[in-house]
């Protein structure tokens, strides 16, 4: 990160959007730990990769407020800052629909999703795969990772080419951890 990148990630005021994420500190995962921390391992992954955006890494901090928490108040959201509309329409276009399978709903990324979307999706499936290291249930490994190379190395494909070696990387070990496990 060059000094300019820095001085706009300190002009970001990003911290009130962090304190929104802590509702998300008591919600487990199946690899272990908590939404909170997947939500600074998404933004950390956008900054990885050189996405120094004040929306999107907004948008990474809270991408998962509206989904796991059921009486979220979207007015705390909306009135943080002159982002705050964008960041909001940012989440609402990530976050799945009551009506939407998994399918359909990564479909709408794919083929209708902002460019912003698309980015923050695939970082938010980096956090998720890595994430996978930690899981034990054969059946969930082989189903998500199926599903990240149907659905997600597309998307991948046009936000970063990067962050499509790091999934398919990441799908690979994950394969070969199932093929050890007899699966």
């Amino acid at each position: 990160m060059n000094t300019d990148e820095m001085l706009r990630l300190k002009g970001m005021h990003i911290a009130p959007y962090i304190q929104l994420a802590t509702a998300l500190i008591g919600k487990s995962r199946e690899g272990g730990g908590n939404m909170f921390r997947h939500q600074i391992d998404t933004m950390a992954t956008l900054i990885d990769y050189g996405y120094i955006d004040s929306v999107l890494l907004k948008a990474s901090v809270v991408h998962d407020l509206i989904e796991d928490v059921p009486d979220f108040n979207r007015n705390l959201l909306l009135s943080i800052d002159y982002d705050s509309p964008a960041v909001y329409n940012l989440v609402l276009e990530v976050s799945r629909r009551v009506d939407e399978t998994k399918a359909a709903f990564l479909i709408r990324i794919k083929n209708q999703g902002s460019m912003n979307a698309k980015i923050l999706k695939v970082a938010d499936r980096i956090s998720n795969m890595i994430s996978l290291g930690f899981v034990t249930n054969a059946e969930f490994i082989a189903r998500y990772t199926d599903e990240t190379e149907r659905f997600i190395f597309p998307i991948a494909e046009e936000v970063n080419p990067d962050m499509l070696d790091e999934l398919k990387s990441l799908v690979v070990s994950r394969r070969a951890y199932l093929s050890s496990c007899n699966f």
